[in-house]
């Protein structure tokens, strides 16, 4: 009695805590498209079970059955199907809340054949967020095989759907996740509040069964830095009247300041609480210290290991177990250790602290108070526990067009571009398409090939804008190869034009004809010239043996003589020779005469010549 006390007043404290702190109800968007009178947009509020279809949406028609109107019963009972017609559209079944847990009301409908389930609320409230039963209730296998999305919606909007259905008109909407999480960037920040706790039931499992599976891609992500992580633990503290007793003592660490329960709910036997938040606090440094070294995916290897090699049910659960996982991995025990410090200390441990610090909501993010919960971009991700779910809200948390390949696949969401390749702008001759798919949709918009980029609206149009156009489906001109000789009409510069080539005429887009040169008397037109037309040009020829010379189109004797007779070489050599000798002598001559004349300058200065008078004076020396 008194442990089973200690535990209320554990819990109470814990409630205490959320009762002061800031819960927020996740929800996405539902739009009533028909009838008239209740069109409009209306908030509801994401199921904490099944599959919500984050980043997409879902149309359907509503029904509200005429029996088993709370589904607490199965369908089958009341030979009730819900599943659509071939061509129709999915059904979202509308129920009335009470008398049964959220989650069978969503099995009985799934397995009725419903796309989505409404849970109408019962009285006038803020919306609430609907959850899994609590743990002495939560062993029912059905809850790990809900899938289909839920929702709950307000009264007032609950009652406006019931009267149009009654007076026979059909109610359609659309279910709009688009916008339940942010999207701001090229990189996904998530965090995931977790236990180390392993017999907690179902919830540890599909826990622990969540870790093993979204390893792989979670570590993809990370290292490639698509997506920044980060493990969070819930703790609470004990009162400060009963920091002294036994049962603080086994559940807290640090003098009543980090506490867990106790993982089989019986003080008497097997681990207590302060066991687990022994490991939290291992698991939380050794995400440190991996995080220091640049490789903080070694999270996820850790906890997988310890859950394989250290069970609570193998009494493995302890120091010596975790501290092999530790080094297996190549971490620095040391450094993890230093970290955890002294857990019977009465002071502060500053990594549980700022655990506790970040449970607290912050902005748009209200209190963590559901374990586990995954934190995405800020924002609470509502359903079901499963890779294929988590991953495709992680997807949904990427802006437009920035999402990595893995989000992009057949399992994660449709391809809109595979159906009327999504209304946009394509080249089939040439395998080229501008509809680009994205996890929300598609978008249109010109591509990018081999290179050359596309430029146009997109949807009716896009036309090669670089240089190198030719070299994409070429230019959308014309281009034929016959004869072994290939044609094209595409010009590779900024004309962007099509023109036929020499030889050729036509529109230079669908065709291009050969031009007869023969025929038309474009060429080969000299005396003795025959010509033979060909597929783009043209060949000529000249009768008596000569050769044709293209470029003068004339003809020319294939008998000239190239030998010079040896009569002509002396002719030409005497020539030559008689030139240089006449230039020689011509040569000598002046020089001759320029030096006589300057001997005589010279002697005249000196003495009277035969020529000149005696008189002649001549200045002092």
């Amino acid at each position: 009695m008194r442990e089973n006390s200690w535990f209320l007043i554990c819990m109470w404290v814990l409630l205490v805590g959320n009762c002061l702190g800031r819960f927020v109800v996740e929800k996405n968007s539902l739009k009533v498209t028909s009838p008239e009178s209740i069109k409009g947009v209306y908030e509801c509020a994401i199921g904490n079970f099944g599959v919500p279809q984050y980043g997409g949406t879902l149309v359907g028609t509503v029904v509200y059955p005429k029996a088993n109107q709370g589904a607490c019963k199965s369908f089958d009972d009341f030979d009730i199907s819900f599943k659509s017609k071939p061509g129709g559209l999915p059904t979202f079944l509308l129920v009335d809340r009470g008398d049964c847990f959220f989650t069978l009301k969503a099995w009985n409908a799934q397995k009725a054949g419903a796309a989505a389930i409404l849970v109408a609320d019962s009285k006038d409230e803020p919306l609430i967020t609907m959850d899994t039963p609590e743990e002495e209730n939560a062993n029912a296998e059905y809850l790990q095989n809900i899938t289909i999305p839920s929702a709950l919606i307000s009264k007032s909007l609950g009652d406006s759907l019931k009267k149009a259905l009654n007076g026979g008109e059909m109610v359609n909407m659309n279910l709009d996740w688009r916008e339940s999480l942010p999207h701001p960037d090229e990189r996904v920040e998530y965090e995931f509040w977790t236990n180390s706790n392993d017999e907690c039931g179902p919830k540890c499992d599909s826990q622990i069964e969540f870790v093993k599976n979204f390893k792989g891609a979670a570590q993809i992500l990370e290292q490639k830095g698509y997506t920044m992580f980060t493990p969070h633990y819930i703790t609470w503290y004990c009162p400060e009247a009963f920091i002294l007793s036994k049962q603080c003592k086994s559940q807290c660490i640090n003098h009543g300041r980090y506490c867990a329960p106790d993982p089989e709910q019986d003080f008497s036997k097997g681990y207590d609480g302060k066991d687990v938040v022994v490991q939290n606090l291992r698991q939380a440094c050794l995400f440190k210290v991996a995080n220091e070294s640049g490789k903080p995916w070694l999270w996820w290897d850790y906890v997988t290991d310890f859950a394989i090699r250290c069970p609570m049910k193998e009494k493995k659960y302890n120091k010596e177990c975790a501290d092999k996982v530790i080094q297996a991995l190549g971490v620095d025990l040391n450094k993890v250790d230093n970290c955890i410090g002294d857990t019977e200390a009465d002071v502060d441990n500053p990594v549980l602290k700022a655990e506790q610090d970040a449970q607290i909501g912050k902005g748009s993010r209200g209190d963590v108070t559901i374990l586990p919960t995954l934190v995405i971009n800020n924002r609470q991700y509502r359903g079901k526990l499963d890779r294929g779910a988590v991953l495709k809200a992680i997807c949904a948390g990427f802006q437009e067009t920035t999402e990595p390949a893995i989000c992009l696949t057949e399992d994660i969401q449709t391809n809109e571009c595979l159906e009327n390749n999504g209304g946009c702008w394509q080249d089939k001759s040439a395998n080229i398409t501008a509809c680009r798919d994205t996890f929300r949709g598609r978008v249109c918009e010109c591509p990018l090939v081999n290179g050359v980029k596309f430029s146009g609206d997109g949807y009716t149009h896009c036309e090669a804008s670089a240089a190198l156009r030719c070299e994409i489906n070429n230019g959308g001109c014309w281009r034929e190869t016959q004869e072994g000789r290939t044609y094209s009409a595409c010009i590779d510069d900024h004309s962007h034009g099509c023109k036929c080539p020499y030889g050729f005429r036509g529109d230079g887009v669908k065709s291009c004809e050969d031009v007869d040169e023969c025929k038309e008397k474009l060429a080969c037109q000299c005396p003795g010239c025959k010509c033979r037309n060909t597929w783009g040009s043209y060949e000529c020829s000249c009768s008596g043996g000569s050769l044709y010379m293209r470029e003068h189109d004339t003809c020319i004797s294939k008998n000239v003589k190239t030998e010079v007779s040896w009569g002509s070489v002396w002719v030409i050599i005497l020539g030559l020779v008689a030139a240089g000798a006449g230039g020689y002598a011509i040569y000598k001559y002046r020089i001759r005469r320029y030096m006589d004349s300057e001997i005589r300058a010279i002697m005249a200065q000196y003495m009277p010549l035969d020529n000149q008078p005696n008189n002649v004076h001549h200045p002092d020396i």
